[in-house]
């Protein structure tokens, strides 16, 4: 495995595209004001390269230069209102949109989606979808269905402590100690 020094890993900056041009033109606009580039950057919190890279643009290109650039990548398959209206479907439930057990599985969810927006997912890549709406992976507590929780913690009260070898240890009062 090789490993990149800090100073050479490029990482997108965090911000909306409107907010990353705001910051652009605050710089070009201290640079105007005869404020050293290297002052920019640190007022900034941005490498100094970057204040070169934006002066340099704003010189051949004006403003424009400078604009708000969309997001790399492929466009997502659902919309945000589609999203959002994903996220409600998961949270009414599986039994809700039809299915027997209460259980979501990324199986069912790819199912749901192509039925309900006609999109088609990958069952591998809706943990990333999901994640995206806010959600993260639970495993359900296996449970017998014949299980009683009151008989269960009046035998232990009642019988486990007869059929137990050592007697319970007596605790102090917390103002003994």
């Amino acid at each position: 495995m090789s490993y990149y020094p800090l100073w050479e890993v490029r990482m997108r900056p965090q911000g909306s595209p409107a907010e990353l041009e705001r910051r652009r033109l605050r710089a070009i606009e201290l640079l105007q004001r005869n404020i050293p580039v290297h002052a920019v950057a640190d007022r900034l919190g941005v490498d100094r390269r970057s204040v070169r890279r934006w002066k340099r643009a704003y010189r051949w290109r004006g403003r424009a230069g400078l604009g708000a650039r969309p997001a790399a990548g492929r466009p997502p398959k659902l919309t945000a209102a589609q999203r959002r209206h994903l996220a409600r479907l998961v949270v009414t439930g599986p039994e809700a949109a039809g299915y027997r057990t209460n259980l979501w599985t990324c199986r069912r969810i790819v199912e749901m989606i192509r039925a309900r927006f006609d999109v088609v997912y990958h069952p591998d890549h809706v943990g990333r979808l999901l994640r995206a709406c806010g959600f993260s992976p639970q495993r359900p507590q296996p449970r017998a269905k014949e299980r009683n929780d009151r008989r269960i913690r009046e035998w232990r009260q009642r019988e486990w402590a007869q059929v137990k070898k050592t007697p319970p240890t007596r605790r102090l009062p917390d103002r003994a100690r």
